[in-house]
């Protein structure tokens, strides 16, 4: 049985490198919409550069491999994480789990995903003015992603997951002319898109020590337009690998961890790129990590700590993360977590 679990996962593994090398390689146009989906929200996921494939989680895995959310060994787990994002964008992201019957049922999980773009001063055409154009008040883009994710292990080594959302994005109206400019005639067009987003993914525990495989599809869904240009969301391929080192240097070592993680990623809208994670756990309290984004036009080293204690059957922990960002202000998360 095992044995077959395995070679399944290694045609998944097959097929989605088939479909994100072969049938993508000749479509890089940088042409998808709702960047949104692809800026990571959690703090100890952006202190570990991203490299987030294979990393037992909580709720929050089903933003980043649904199939983690398999090994929730926990009732209900709670995640609130808080952006502060480039340009005075503020990402806002909540995710909620739960484990019936010791995931005898499998684990459920619920999602919310918002932004805040901020205030944006509106502008129209009017070439009877000396500018040009005229103002037309200021508006606020918004937009929000609520989805619902599953997972199962189907054996003591191998999980499968999925991850449903409904995406939707306001940018406002725009008044646009019609026909000639000079006319002076004009229409009001409704800057507001939704559509269903997919995400799934396999982890795969080798029993060598704490080392795991894993992948991830994300963003999958069909195209869509504001107007006349169509495009696809930030479908993004995943591939990870990830082990405690610790483990080859210490047995039944409770007291210190050292995770390492390298994912490598098959943008449908960029060239590849690797992340790379480190995360130092003392004592199961304190937690350091460090990330680096190889192939980023403005990130690259990330970092960042996390606190947890035990209040009897709960678990508080609370994550902070790092990310100078080249030319833009640097980015700060925060996120609060939540286990019972």
């Amino acid at each position: 049985m095992k044995k077959n679990i395995l070679i399944c996962w290694i045609a998944i593994l097959a097929l989605g490198l088939i479909y994100s090398y072969g049938f993508t390689a000749d479509k890089k146009l940088a042409q998808t919409g709702f960047q949104f989906l692809s800026v990571v929200t959690e703090a100890r996921a952006a202190a570990m550069g991203d490299a987030f494939t294979t990393v037992e989680g909580n709720s929050m895995s089903l933003f980043f491999n649904p199939a983690n959310l398999a090994l929730m060994n926990t009732f209900m787990d709670l995640s609130i994480n808080q952006n502060k994002w480039i340009a005075d964008m503020t990402h806002y992201s909540a995710s909620i789990a739960f484990n019936p019957m010791y995931g005898k049922y499998g684990t459920f999980g619920l999602t919310l995903l918002s932004v805040d773009y901020g205030d944006f001063i509106g502008t129209m055409v009017d070439p009877t003015t000396e500018k040009g154009f005229i103002d037309t008040g200021t508006f606020g883009p918004t937009a929000f992603a609520i989805g619902f994710g599953y997972a199962k292990a189907l054996t003591d080594r191998f999980s499968v997951g999925g991850h449903i959302r409904y995406v939707d994005q306001k940018l406002g109206s725009s008044t646009v002319p019609v026909g000639e400019v000079s006319e002076g005639v004009t229409k009001e067009v409704n800057n507001d898109l939704s559509v269903w987003s997919f995400d799934f993914g396999t982890i795969y525990r080798t029993g060598f020590k704490s080392l795991v495989f894993g992948m991830s599809v994300r963003n999958f869904s069909q195209e869509v337009k504001f107007e006349s240009e169509g495009f696809q969301l930030p479908l993004t391929f995943k591939m990870g690998i990830s082990m405690d080192v610790f483990d080859l240097l210490m047995e039944n070592n409770a007291q210190h961890k050292l995770l390492v993680s390298v994912d490598a990623v098959h943008p449908r809208d960029y060239s590849e790129q690797l992340n790379f994670g480190a995360e130092y756990t003392m004592m199961n309290l304190l937690a350091f990590r460090l990330g680096y984004m190889y192939n980023r036009d403005e990130e690259d080293i990330t970092a960042g700590f996390g606190v947890q204690t035990k209040f009897g059957d709960r678990m508080v922990a609370l994550d902070y993360a790092y990310t100078p960002f080249g030319v833009f202000n640097n980015v700060q998360r925060l996120s609060f977590r939540l286990s019972l």
